[in-house]
């Protein structure tokens, strides 16, 4: 094991957690899903800004954008901005959404129970400040609009993708009383139906171990829902600029971005023993065929309209 990942308790959790998934394999009842759109196509790491209403990111022909909207207080009576999701616990949440969704196979979420178990189950406290973290997060993942483009410079494709129809998530401010979410969430019929087609399982024990790094889980998330579609025969390369495209997000310096990738994808591997890839160090990386972090029989790719990405 690296000297690099010893001694923090960060470190201790991520190599424990890389043992356990070794040890105790998981299985799909014990995955938590994330879709495969938001595999490939992220969140910002950082908070943006609080005046800032759109994130936009491209990798190749494919562009994300995250649109803000605005929430009604029902304090005040109106609608007031609330900012775009970004971090961790926003990638965490949308997570648990989705696997709410799948092993109930319903569009109408109920939180307030199991938002709470979710939190510890990531080895995350539940002090005041993460809890207003969480909630933050939530507020602002259930008002946004996800749009997915593509350009080959001659024509284009767009789809707009409404994750949340219907919410109660403006939260009392009151932390010292029991974690009361009281917070349901209704899943659109598009996104619904197209996450019981489209998700991705992760393990809840590696997100949990990477907790700590959005980086690490986009990394993850990224390589699980794309080594197992890669051809035994011919492995993919990926260049070091495309890398920094998609994950490189508020890193000027390639050398500096490469630094960081670099160290984030140790912590990942040791998630994900079952990935097969090697780095050229000036060209960029090549992806092998590689079992997915969970047994799943039938894996399928996003068709949104002929929009495939890869």
């Amino acid at each position: 094991m690296s000297q690099e990942f010893k001694n923090t308790p960060i470190k201790d959790r991520i190599q424990k957690t890389a043992l356990d998934l070794i040890m105790h394999p998981a299985t799909i009842k014990e995955a938590i899903f994330q879709h495969s759109v938001l595999c490939q196509t992220f969140l910002p790491y950082r908070n943006p800004g609080d005046d800032i209403r759109v994130w936009q990111q491209q990798q190749g022909h494919v562009s994300l954008a995250v649109q803000a909207n605005d929430a009604l207080n029902p304090e005040t009576g109106k609608f007031e901005f609330v900012g775009l999701p970004y971090g961790t616990k926003a990638r965490l949440i949308l997570a648990h959404i989705n696997s709410q969704a799948i092993k109930t196979q319903d569009k109408t979420l109920h939180i307030e129970d199991t938002m709470s178990a979710f939190i510890k189950s990531l080895g995350l406290n539940t002090d005041g400040r993460t809890i207003n973290e969480v909630k933050e997060q939530l507020r602002r993942l259930t008002t946004s609009l996800i749009s997915l483009g593509y350009s080959d410079g001659e024509r284009g494709m767009q789809v707009n993708l409404q994750i949340v129809k219907a919410f109660d998530s403006w939260f009392p401010k009151d932390d010292n009383k029991r974690i009361i979410w009281n917070s349901n969430v209704q899943l659109t019929d598009d996104y619904f139906n197209s996450l019981m087609n489209h998700a991705i399982p992760l393990d809840e024990r590696a997100l949990g171990a990477l907790s700590h790094n959005a980086m690490a889980l986009d990394i993850y998330a990224w390589l699980a829902q794309r080594l197992h579609r890669i051809d035994r025969d011919k492995p993919q390369f990926v260049s070091w600029q495309n890398l920094k495209d998609q994950f490189g997000s508020g890193y000027g310096e390639m050398k500096k971005f490469k630094q960081v990738f670099r160290k984030t994808l140790i912590m990942v591997r040791l998630q994900y023993t079952q990935a097969r890839f090697e780095e050229d160090a000036n060209k960029g990386l090549y992806l092998y065929h590689s079992p997915t972090p969970i047994p799943q029989k039938i894996h399928v790719m996003p068709d949104f309209g002929g929009l495939k990405l890869t």
